[in-house]
């Protein structure tokens, strides 16, 4: 779900993707390393009796590895894109896309020898893609219905509303303001106009109190560096102020609308970077202070921790602007330290630091990571929290900071749905969304005592944005589901019983969402376990196991796959009879921490075993066959793909692996990468590297194939490798993890991807 950023939200440490929400709102990117994908193996397109012939990648066998006495070569140090084709073993005859967004996150990105190899995989990939009858179909179709306006929803600052609208095919949406929701709108920002191609993008914004200024960030060619900008929105005039070397950062305002706090790291040592190729591990994160108008710096430092370099922190005032909060997090896991400080209590305000050695007096009200905790409101010191503290499903609890030992629940855990958010509305009132059987259900509640006053009406689908604040007796909620593609209700508060109307509904050209249908199933894993799985096709097919399908998983960093509207997807229902599945297996939040634990360090096992068992679900129940079943994922779910034709590529026809987490051993090395040890685990601890190597596809050796020599085997061998099909690394040099992607991109690399799946499958266009 998104909150827009009506209000400070704490820093969420951002982690390997997940599946973007409907369409356009700016999120802060999300981290990732970006390994790039394999050369193809040795093999045919389907239907044709040529072999590919592949560039050769040189081999340094000089490079070996001891992890904890066990010998491990890396011959193809040299360039991270090599080591990642070792992934995909090629002992079976289905076709890989692997989809690199960008060739950012490789150990020596700038060498000349690399960006040879990734060009020579571009050239590869574009003369197989080029190939598939049905691309240009798919382009021209998913840009049709892509061409629909869309509509966040507004919230007010100051006197205006603001919202963001796409007219349809523009490569960024654009930010609107106007005086009332009845009246003329006029721009206020359109990143359209920072570059020609689309791809410098507004990745995180907010607006002060009194809607004078909005600091705003843009991240080019999917970076996650983030330059932060300033804008007078009385006359719509840039301010001076740049910040530089902003990364994983929220941004705050004081109410005074003097300046905000946001993140940032230590400029490099040396020289300038470039901030978009470099890899260093990312360190010593630290919170600051900018006073609009003035140089960053003379920006105050407000918080670090050289202790501890390797957390993140975020820091965020409240709604009634008397204390700033920071949380410290110091992984991906949804545990937090949480530290405030009364703002009030400054002498000479925050300005007053300036000069000093001192960092602000925080004071710390939870400085372990054993839960998590999140601000829904206070009332003076009494403040109000979500948190999973013995409640994997979360709750509300209650403290007052004069009495910081006792803690009292006001909403427990739910028996069997999980506590997604609670925001405080109309004053005295909590909205609070339940996530039940992967599907939200949204209540209104009594702040004080947690009662229930009323369930809201909503379909079966997901929540997709919230905006409201405390004071907002009318709020405006944001629904999506698989054959929906947005819906924003206006919620009026006020009335005995809240009315709920739609403020502004989606509509896409050319679809009738009456002609298809999407149902649940609850497949049983190797355990026993339960999975979810969502299944979206044609009313009324008939199940004799011909139908070409495509089963989408992620299963990482409790992130939850709820109901979402694909342009994509839809096509391939409609015009290829396509059946789109999305897993929810564990690994993920869909039933809460337990759930997410289930799938993570020695227990990753579980999230492939799930993937599995729903696609064997698929074929023993006659949806598909297993030469027409496709598997998907993006980055940690890209991971699950690589380890799911890995183990079991006897039951794939095709797989599209994008911007993949797929060197197991070493990505904590780089950038981010260190955050994600809390699911994965770290090669430097032996216990761990030993899940690496049981779990993981990367160094799994087969009969014919020895990890260190794969690239060796695809390019030069002239075994009988039973690999017919080709796999090959489809490389977009200017798109970073994925986030922030322009419009035409989208749309070439969904052409492109399901281009490539339908001739592998041997699926067929209808008009």
């Amino acid at each position: 779900m998104l909150h827009l950023l009506h209000k400070s939200a704490p820093l969420r440490l951002l982690l390997p993707c997940r599946p973007p929400k409907p369409f356009f709102l700016p999120k802060a990117s999300r981290l990732g390393r970006h390994p790039l994908f394999p050369r193809a193996a040795m093999g045919s397109v389907a239907g044709d009796a040529s072999r590919l012939a592949y560039p050769p990648v040189r081999r340094d066998d000089s490079v070996v590895d001891n992890y904890h006495g066990v010998r491990i070569p890396d011959p193809y140090r040299w360039q991270a894109t090599a080591r990642a084709a070792l992934v995909f073993l090629c002992f079976s005859r289905l076709g890989c896309l692997c989809l690199c967004l960008s060739p950012r996150r490789l150990e020596d990105p700038d060498s000349e020898e690399t960006k040879e190899f990734v060009a020579r995989q571009a050239e590869l990939a574009e003369t197989v893609l080029a190939g598939c009858p049905d691309r240009e179909n798919l382009r021209r179709e998913i840009t049709r219905l892509f061409d629909h306006p869309r509509h966040g929803a507004p919230f007010r600052r100051g006197n205006k509303y603001f919202y963001f609208h796409n007219t349809g095919l523009q490569a960024q949406s654009v930010l609107y303001m106007q005086d009332d929701l009845d009246g003329k709108a006029e721009v206020l920002l359109d990143p359209n106009t920072l570059s020609k191609d689309g791809t410098v993008a507004l990745s995180t914004y907010s607006i002060s109190e009194d809607g004078n200024y909005i600091a705003y960030g843009v991240s080019e060619s999917g970076s996650d560096w983030v330059a932060i900008h300033v804008m007078s929105i009385t006359d719509k005039q840039p301010m001076p102020d740049k910040l530089s070397w902003v990364k994983f950062s929220s941004i705050s305002w004081t109410h005074d609308g003097k300046g905000f706090f946001y993140g940032r790291y230590p400029a490099p040592r040396g020289g300038e970077l470039d901030a978009g190729t470099e890899t260093n591990i990312n360190l010593n994160h630290q919170i600051y202070y900018h006073v609009v108008g003035s140089d960053q710096s003379e920006d105050i430092l407000c918080w670090k921790d050289p202790d501890h370099p390797k957390n993140t922190l975020g820091a965020s005032v409240t709604e009634d602007g008397k204390y700033i909060i920071l949380y410290i997090y110091d992984g991906c896991d949804p545990v937090n330290k949480l530290y405030y400080c009364e703002m009030s209590s400054f002498p000479q305000g925050i300005e007053g630091f300036r000069g000093t050695q001192e960092m602000l007096p925080f004071v710390k009200l939870m400085d372990n990571f054993d839960a998590q905790y999140h601000i829904v409101a206070n009332d003076g010191n009494e403040f109000t929290f979500l948190t999973n503290k013995s409640a994997p499903k979360n709750k509300l609890v209650r403290v007052n900071l004069k009495n910081p030992e006792l803690w009292t629940d006001v909403l427990p855990e739910h028996e069997k749905d999980v506590l997604e958010s609670a925001d405080a509305v109309n004053n005295n009132q909590l909205l609070v969304c339940y996530m039940s059987d992967v599907k939200h259900i949204l209540q209104l509640r009594d702040l004080r005592t947690g009662n229930l006053i009323h369930q809201l009406p909503l379909e079966i689908g997901s929540v997709s944005e919230i905006s409201c604040r405390r004071e907002d007796k009318e709020i405006f909620i944001g629904f999506t589901s698989f054959l929906s593609p947005g819906i924003t209700y206006r919620c009026n508060l006020t009335s005995t019983v809240p009315e709920m109307k739609v403020f502004r509904e989606t509509s896409v050209p050319r679809f009738d969402r009456t002609k298809f249908q999407v149902k649940q199933v609850f497949v049983p894993s190797k355990d026993g376990t339960k999975i979810p799985m969502f299944i979206m096709s044609k009313k009324d097919i008939k199940l004799d196991g011909s139908h070409p399908t495509l089963l989408y998983g992620y299963g990482g960093f409790n992130i939850s796959l709820t109901p979402s509207f694909s342009v994509g997807r839809v096509v391939l229902c409609k015009n290829m009879g396509f059946v789109v599945c999305v897993a929810n297996i564990r690994g993920g939040g869909e039933y809460g921490e337990e759930w997410h634990k289930a799938g993570a360090l020695g227990m990753k096992q579980n999230c492939f075993d799930d993937f599995v068992a729903c696609a064997e679900f698929l074929i023993s129940d006659r949806y598909t066959s297993s030469k027409q079943l496709c598997i998907e994922g993006g980055s940690n779910g890209g991971l699950l793909i690589a380890a799911s034709i890995n183990q079991r590529p006897d039951l794939f026809g095709c797989a599209l692996a994008h911007v993949g987490v797929m060197d197991m051993l070493r990505f904590h090395k780089f950038t981010i990468g260190h955050a994600w040890t809390t699911d994965y685990g770290c090669s430097d601890k032996e216990e761990e590297f030993h899940w690496l190597i049981k779990s993981y596809a990367l160094l799994q050796s087969h009969s014919w194939y020895k990890p260190a020599t794969l690239q060796y085997v695809l390019c030069a061998s002239n075994e009988d490798i039973p690999q017919t099909n080709p796999i090959i690394g489809r490389i977009d040099r200017k798109s970073g993890h994925g986030a922030g992607r322009p419009t035409q991109k989208l749309i070439d690399e969904a052409a492109d991807r399901y281009g490539f799946m339908a001739k592998m499958l041997g699926a067929s266009w209808t008009d």
